[in-house]
């Protein structure tokens, strides 16, 4: 065991290096202070019902009513209890603070990739150092794409197994391929996985090209048997993940188009303009190498009163000390340092001056496979990310690539460039350390990727506008409203508007000749290895190092100490207004409000964490909720829909008080109603035009393909006929009815047919859609208990088959092992 460690010593310090990186970088965490995160703290009051419900009972619930009406929970909060892969991702957050483990996996992770190429310690760390700190990796956190981050850190050792596995360590690698990919399925974020899977589709491509070129199609084949069986067991260890996600989203926005779509080609998936909206600009691929070159991001302000804004302020009479006043106020507002066409950014995608040059010192001295299947995925990421600005690539993907419209924010393809490109820079680096002795020409070919990169920094920053324009399309909008904001003439708001180009360009050059330092700096170290005058190991370190103060200091400015908050302060995110209280006193079982304080109830999840909420947040909210808010709700409200949707309060801002007003909609029909008449429709069309102008108390619309459920049902004529909610549970809903005569009764509740059981007095029973969104059943007269049980199949079943998955993974791996040590022990008595 002691020669064990001493064998191994490298790399226990290189991860306590990791370790002190993670703790310095995040300090404030280990204070007991908590990382302000808009996302997470949204997702804190979509989970609210959840959470109360498992803090009662134990169990969380499948389904939720706190948001568009109900929903399942599965893309909320669900536990998988049956998943080996759950408890590797708990224990980790429960080890480590938020977001430490985040990082600490993207460091270990890229480093165990590395390691698996048979680089040395000291290189495969600043390799993994390279990797973590890339800028969208902590600019996720910073938003609060903590399950985004997660699935990206386990990148690189699902990479790195699969590598292995086509190297000729089959069962290792298919084993390392098994559990690496099961976690990194556990993470949930489905489109960075799918990513990953479109990335690893090239490298098997390649590894096929080269497997016949070099008639190694038996280790191919061999290699892939192996890995299928990996593929397959992770999935098997998140079925009931994977299951329920399938199922749920075929029924979200990202499936099958219930109305007739008009403005795309395709019925299903999401919207070409809505997958589009955050689309790389194409200019913008610049920040991979200077940070600033468009500005950093929308919510950071850069100028102050020594900017070129604030001169020209002064300069037409604005006095300094309103100037500083009024820069903030108008970087907020129509002053934007950010010149690119998304609507908003967290800030740019950096890869690090240095890797850049280590990049392209790779396209000139790596050979084979895996210079060019990364060359490959580098150009077809990078043109898939400028969605829209580039659409001969990314619309023919859209359209005929599988399940690719299923993807939102198109940018968020560059995750795999921002691994890959580390990748080729250090096996460039390696390769490098490796000929400097016998390849005669490496001299050249590092002085060609000093030229390219830092001649680059230097021509633009003699002549910065021969590059860029610095102004967005809206610049002359923008001017315009300078004019009106300062009542001035358009002469005073087009200096105002120059005044910010050439602020932009500082900014620019700034970081260009920052750039240009770090790879001069970086230039040095390799020919100081060339010439012999340093240490490979010792440059390793040195490179290590000048990388991670570059993208350290990059990475502070999106994320940093000041996004950290004492516990306290984040819990008053969430303070019950006199409104909130006027409605909790509500005693009644259940009903739901719509709260229009935060501005579209529709994309705000706040009024969640108190109540069960007509509107919402989610990026995979159900497809016909989606579209009744569309058609129901964009223009003007639809007072008929809120009352079918039992919507018994409305929360509004008092003009003359800044308090919110609760108000009691007396109209509300309550949990379920009997009706009088049924209007049958042919289509989803037909059913969402009807329930624009009609009687929900008294009239449901049905589409005809229920006609048979309901048979000749004649009017109701029994007045004294009554149904009432009489337990409540987000899964698990009982009612009592009297009628002396057969009935017809809607409920409302959102309708979701995969998963929700109506049993009569213990026995199932059919129930039907009406009203577009809500469920109906036709009942028997007389005295009956009704129930509603949300038992999805998939979820049931699904974690089942993920328990037994997760033990033959379990049993395979310990069998492994022994065989392993076995095996060693032997050689060892030869």
């Amino acid at each position: 065991m002691k020669k064990w460690f001493q064998a191994n010593s490298t790399h226990f310090i290189i991860i306590g290096i990791f370790f002190i990186l993670c703790f310095a970088y995040f300090s404030p965490a280990m204070q007991g202070k908590d990382l302000y995160q808009s996302d997470v703290l949204e997702a804190k009051a979509m989970a609210k019902e959840i959470m109360d419900v498992r803090a009662e009972t134990g169990k969380g619930p499948l389904w939720t009513n706190s948001m568009f009406g109900g929903m399942p929970s599965f893309q909320i909060w669900v536990s998988n209890s049956g998943s080996i892969a759950n408890y590797v991702i708990n224990t980790l957050k429960i080890v480590f603070p938020n977001p430490i483990d985040i990082v600490l996996c993207y460091l270990l992770g890229a480093y165990f990739l590395l390691s698996t190429l048979k680089m040395k310690p000291w290189l495969a760390a600043a390799g993994a150092i390279a990797f973590a700190f890339t800028s969208y990796n902590f600019i996720y956190i910073e938003a609060g794409h903590s399950n985004q981050a997660m699935a990206i850190s386990f990148f690189a050792p699902v990479l790195g197994s699969i590598l292995l596995t086509f190297r000729g360590r089959y069962l290792l690698g298919g084993l390392l391929t098994a559990l690496f990919l099961a976690i990194e399925i556990r993470c949930n974020h489905i489109q960075m996985t799918y990513y990953l899977f479109m990335c690893l589709l090239i490298l098997a491509g390649f590894e096929l090209y080269y497997a016949i070129a070099s008639k190694q199609l038996k280790a191919f084949f061999t290699a892939v048997g192996y890995l299928f069986a990996g593929v397959i067991l992770a999935v098997g260890v998140n079925a009931g993940q994977l299951w329920t996600t399938y199922e749920y989203g075929n029924e979200s926005i990202r499936g099958k188009a219930n109305l007739t779509r008009t403005t795309s080609k395709s019925d299903s998936g999401l919207g070409r303009d809505y997958a589009y909206l955050w689309s790389q600009g194409v200019g913008e691929i610049s920040t991979f190498l200077v940070p600033n070159m468009y500005g950093g991001a929308t919510q950071i302000k850069q100028l102050d009163e020594h900017s070129n804004v604030a001169k020209a302020l002064i300069a037409k009479g604005v006095p300094e000390d309103q100037v500083k006043e009024l820069i903030p106020q108008l970087e907020q507002g129509l002053l934007r340092t950010y010149w690119g066409e998304k609507s908003s950014t967290h800030g740019p995608w950096y890869f690090g001056c240095i890797v850049v040059f280590l990049y392209v010192l790779g396209l000139f001295i790596v050979k084979g496979k895996m210079k060019w299947w990364i060359l490959t995925s580098t150009f077809l990421f990078v043109f898939l990310s400028f969605g829209k600005h580039f659409p001969l690539i990314s619309d023919l993907f859209f359209d005929y690539f599988p399940m690719y419209n299923k993807m939102r924010a198109v940018e968020s393809i560059l995750v795999i460039p921002a691994l890959i490109i580390p990748l080729l820079a250090f096996v460039a680096l390696k390769q490098f350390v490796d000929e400097k002795d016998t390849a005669k020409d490496l001299p050249k070919k590092l002085l060609y990727s000093l030229y390219i990169t830092g001649g680059g920094l230097v021509l633009f920053m003699l002549a910065p506008t021969l590059f860029f324009d610095f102004r967005d399309s809206s610049h002359q909008e923008m001017v315009n409203h300078l004019a009106e904001a300062f009542k001035a003439d358009l002469s005073f708001a087009n200096s105002i508007g120059s005044a910010l180009i050439e602020d932009r360009i500082s900014l620019a050059r700034t970081d260009a000749f920052r750039s240009l330092i770090f790879i001069l700096l970086g230039f040095g170290v390799l020919w100081a290895i060339l010439k012999g005058k340093v240490k490979a190991n010792t440059a390793f370190i040195v490179l290590g190092v000048l990388i991670l103060v570059d993208m350290w200091g990059v990475d502070k400015r999106y994320l940093n100490n000041s996004n950290f908050y004492d516990k306290s302060v984040l819990d008053q995110n969430y303070q019950a207004t006199a409104a909130d209280l006027q409605i909790l006193n509500d005693k009644t079982l259940d009903y739901r409000v719509i709260d229009f304080t935060k501005g579209n109830p529709f994309f705000d999840a706040s009024a969640s964490y108190f109540h069960k909420s007509v509107g919402g947040r989610h990026s995979a909210r159900l497809q016909r909720y989606d579209e009744l808010i569309t058609a129901q709700f964009s223009e003007k409200i639809n007072e008929p829909v809120l009352d079918m949707l039992n919507t018994k309060y409305v929360i509004m801002a008092d003009k003359a008080s800044p308090t919110p007003q609760a108000i009691e909609r007396k109209t509300a029909l309550g949990n379920a109603w009997f009706i009088s008449n049924v209007s049958y429709v042919k289509n989803a069309d037909e059913e969402m035009k009807a329930i624009t102008s009609f009687d929900p108390k008294t009239t449901a619309i049905v589409d005809e393909t229920f006609k048979s459920q309901i048979g000749d049902a004649k009017s109701l004529t029994d007045t004294t006929a009554k149904i009432q909610l009489t337990e409540y549970h987000p899964d698990h809903l009982v009612y009592k009815y009297k009628s002396a005569q057969d009935a017809i009764a809607v409920f409302a509740e959102v309708w979701y047919d995969k998963g929700w059981n109506a049993y009569l007095d213990g026995n199932k029973i059919p129930y039907f859609r009406a009203n577009y969104i809500l469920r109906a059943a036709k009942l028997p007269a007389g005295s009956h208990n009704l129930e509603f049980k949300f038992e999805p199949t998939s979820y049931l079943v699904g974690d089942k088959i993920s328990m037994i998955s997760s033990l033959i993974l379990v049993i395979i791996s310990g069998i492994a092992v022994f065989l392993h040590f076995r095996a060693k022990k032997k050689t060892a008595l030869v």
